[in-house]
């Protein structure tokens, strides 16, 4: 039975679109990058009805939502740009909701962005780019 899972899951692996692979893969290079540098990670991928948030972290009494943008190529520009006003928006949201099931607690907040891109299939670079921006307005947390 344990080869059958096995087998399911390698195919559903590679019935996977493109840029589903290359965000999971990115997801994983970011989390080891920031676990690295003394994060403390919470979850992945948590979900609301607004919105997705694909890592959270604590970092002392912080409380860290990251958003990770992996490219193959930079030829439109760095992977952050696309975290647009809407994004934020609806990353504000979800780190509320987030919150919200933690029962509001009184810690810090902050937003952070991590660039992965590849090469070939393979991680070639991991930009951290930290704090990248606040809650959207109107929201506020605190």
């Amino acid at each position: 039975m344990k080869r059958l899972w096995e087998k399911i899951k390698a195919i559903a692996a590679t019935d996977q679109p493109e840029h589903l692979r290359r965000g999971k893969l990115g997801e994983r290079a970011a989390k080891q990058h920031l676990q690295a540098q003394g994060l403390n990670f919470l979850t992945a991928n948590f979900r609301s009805l607004r919105g997705e948030i694909d890592l959270v972290f604590r970092e002392q009494d912080c409380l860290v939502f990251v958003e990770v943008k992996t490219r193959s190529s930079e030829d439109w520009g760095r992977p952050a740009a696309a975290v647009n006003a809407r994004k934020k928006r609806l990353l504000s949201q979800a780190a509320l909701d987030y919150l919200r099931l933690l029962k509001n607690p009184e810690v810090k907040i902050r937003f952070d962005i991590v660039e992965v891109l590849l090469a070939e299939g393979k991680v070639r670079e991991i930009r951290h780019l930290p704090a990248t921006f606040t809650l959207a307005a109107p929201y506020r947390h605190g």
